[in-house]
C-alpha cells in the first residue's frame, strides 16, 4: 500500500511512535521520526528526498502541530498532513483542515483505519520516475514537474528566475516535450540585442507553428510588444518567455495585457543558494564532460569539496558552478578535485573567517547554551534569546541544530 512512499512522523509518545514506524516500514514506506517541532521543521521544509505525507500529533513537547503547519504554509507548500489528535483536539483539527491540512484521525484508532486514511491523503507521484533535469532537491523536482505539465498546454508560458539558472534550457525542454517538438524553435534574445517590431515580425514568420522564445521579454520595445500582442490574438505558435526574478520590474516594462497573460502561467526557478544539494548534483553532472578534456583524468571530487559546494551562496548560480569546476579540474594537481581547487580565494588567508561564518558560530553557541539551560525546550529558549519561537526554529534549521 505504501511501497516507496516517504513519510515524516512527528510524535513524542515513544510507544505510539515506535509502533507507527514499525507498521509503516512493514508496509514499504521510508519513515523519518521526529519527537518535536524543532527537529521536524527543517526535515519537512528542506527534505533530502520528496515527501509524500506528514503524520503529526497536535500536542508536542516544544509546541503544537498547528504551529508547525502554520509555519510551513507561510513560506511554501508542505506535503499532505494527517494529524493525530485526542477527542479534546477535534476542534483544532477541523480548523487545520480548513487551513489546508489533508485530514485527521482521533485516538485511539485501528491501525487498518489509519493506513487507509494515510493512503487516501497522499498525492500521486507523477514525477517519481522522471529523471532530474533541474536538480534533486524538492524545489528542483517541482520545477521539472511544472515544466512537464506546461509542455501539455498551449498557453503562453513565463519562466522566471535569476541569471545562470538555465531558463533557456527549460524553454527548450518545454518545446521538446510538446507536440510542437518537430516544428521550429526560434529564440529572440532581447538581453543581447534590441528587438524591435521588424525583428520580432521576422521571428514570428520564421517560427510558423513552433515555439517562439523571447529571452528577457521585459526588454522588448513598446512597438515590438504591440506586434507580439497582435500575433497572439490568433497565434499559430507557442510563446515561451524568460525574465528575471522581480515581477514588479516586468509589470513596469510590459504592456498590462501582456504582463497579465504571462503571469497566468509561470514557472519560477529558485536560486541555487536555496538548493545546496543541487550545487553538488550539478557539479557531479558536469564533471565527466569537463574531466574528459584532461590528458590524465581525475578520479572525482572530494567529500570536503562537496561540503564547500553546499555552503557557497552561488551568486551566479549554475554558470558559476561550471566556471569554478572547469578551472578546478584544469588546476588540480592530485587525483581528486579539492576545496582549494574550486575556491582558491579561500586559501589566500585561511586564518581569517568571513563575517557570516563568525556570526553563525556566535549564534550557534548562544542557541546551544539556551537549549542546554532550558533542557531542550525551544519555547523557553526563544524567550531567553528574546526572539520568536519561529525565528529560533529557522535559525536552528540554518545552523543544523
Amino acid at each position: 500500500m505504501l511501497e516507496g512512499r516517504r513519510i515524516v512522523l512527528v510524535e513524542d509518545d515513544k510507544i505510539m511512535g515506535a509502533s507507527l514506524v514499525q507498521r509503516l516500514t512493514l508496509e514499504g514506506a521510508e519513515v523519518e521520526w521526529h519527537r518535536g517541532v524543532a527537529r521536524a521543521l527543517p526535515a519537512i521544509r528542506t527534505p533530502r528526498k520528496v515527501l509524500d505525507a506528514v503524520v503529526c500529533d497536535i500536542r508536542l513537547p516544544d509546541g503544537t502541530g498547528e504551529e508547525l503547519y502554520d509555519t510551513l504554509i507561510s513560506t511554501g507548500h508542505p506535503p499532505p498532513f494527517l494529524f493525530i489528535t485526542g477527542q479534546g483536539g477535534v476542534d483544532q483539527a477541523v480548523r487545520l483542515i480548513r487551513s489546508g491540512a489533508a485530514d485527521y484521525i482521533t485516538k485511539p484508532f485501528e491501525i487498518g483505519a489509519f493506513l487507509k486514511r494515510l493512503a487516501t491523503v497522499m498525492r500521486p507521484r507523477p514525477d517519481q520516475d522522471m529523471p532530474p533535469e533541474t536538480g534533486i532537491s524538492v524545489a528542483a523536482r517541482a520545477v521539472d514537474r511544472q515544466v512537464a505539465e506546461a509542455a501539455l498546454r498551449e498557453t503562453a508560458l513565463l519562466i522566471r528566475g535569476a541569471s545562470g539558472l538555465g531558463k533557456l534550457r527549460l524553454a527548450r525542454r518545454v518545446h521538446d516535450l510538446s507536440d510542437r517538438k518537430v516544428a521550429p524553435f526560434v529564440v529572440c534574445n532581447a538581453l543581447r540585442d534590441t528587438v524591435g517590431p521588424e525583428e520580432l515580425q521576422r521571428a514570428i514568420e520564421q517560427v510558423r507553428d513552433g515555439s517562439l522564445v523571447i529571452v528577457g521579454i521585459a526588454r522588448l520595445t513598446p512597438a515590438a510588444q504591440d506586434v507580439l500582442m497582435a500575433a497572439l490574438a490568433s497565434p499559430s505558435f507557442r510563446l515561451i518567455a524568460t525574465s528575471g526574478p522581480q515581477a514588479a520590474e516586468d509589470a513596469q516594462a510590459l504592456r498590462s495585457d501582456l504582463a497579465a497573460l504571462l503571469r497566468s502561467h509561470e514557472v519560477v526557478v529558485p536560486p541555487l543558494a536555496d538548493r545546496p544539494d543541487d550545487a553538488v548534483w550539478l557539479a557531479a553532472r558536469l564533471f565527466p564532460g569537463l574531466n574528459a578534456r584532461r590528458a590524465v583524468p581525475l578520479i572525482g571530487i572530494t567529500a570536503a569539496a562537496e561540503d564547500a559546494l553546499r555552503s557557497h551562496d552561488w551568486p551566479d548560480n549554475g554558470r558559476e558552478v561550471r566556471a569554478r569546476l572547469m578551472r578546478a579540474i584544469e588546476a588540480a594537481e592530485g587525483e581528486m578535485v579539492l576545496t582549494s581547487d574550486i575556491f582558491p580565494e579561500r586559501a589566500a588567508d585561511a586564518t581569517l573567517r568571513s563575517l557570516a561564518e563568525v556570526r553563525d558560530a556566535a549564534e550557534r553557541a548562544q542557541i546551544m547554551a539556551a537549549l542546554d539551560r532550558t533542557s531542550g525546550q525551544v519555547g523557553e529558549a526563544a524567550k531567553l534569546l528574546r526572539v520568536s519561537r519561529t525565528t529560533l526554529w529557522e535559525k536552528m534549521q540554518k545552523l543544523g541544530l
